[in-house]
């Protein structure tokens, strides 16, 4: 009786289970979802929150400046100060150097 030689099929699925188990690996390092896009949109997310950070405290900064400028609050100062930068106003006993 004579030896049965095995076909092409396993070599077939072999092959294949190694293809889509390496497109499968690519996929989870490098897709959309992946490792490294994780780690990116990490590093975006800490940038952004910087700059949220830097813009509250701006909008607190302003925030203040409006109430001392309102007519419930008058900051006589901040007002001169203010109408001298925006206006270039300066007094009479006053010596500019530039």
């Amino acid at each position: 009786m004579a030896q049965r030689r095995p076909g092409f099929w396993p070599l077939i699925f072999v092959v294949c289970t190694l293809v889509l188990g390496g497109y499968f690996a690519l996929a989870a390092l490098q897709g959309s979802y992946g490792l490294l896009r994780r780690v990116q949109v990490s590093a975006e997310i800490a940038t952004l929150q910087i700059e949220r950070d830097a813009l509250a405290a701006e909008a607190e900064r302003m925030a203040n400046l409006t109430h001392r400028l309102s007519d419930d609050y008058l900051d006589i100062d901040l007002l001169d100060e203010r109408a001298r930068d925006v206006l270039g106003y300066l007094r009479a006993d006053e010596i500019l150097i530039r």
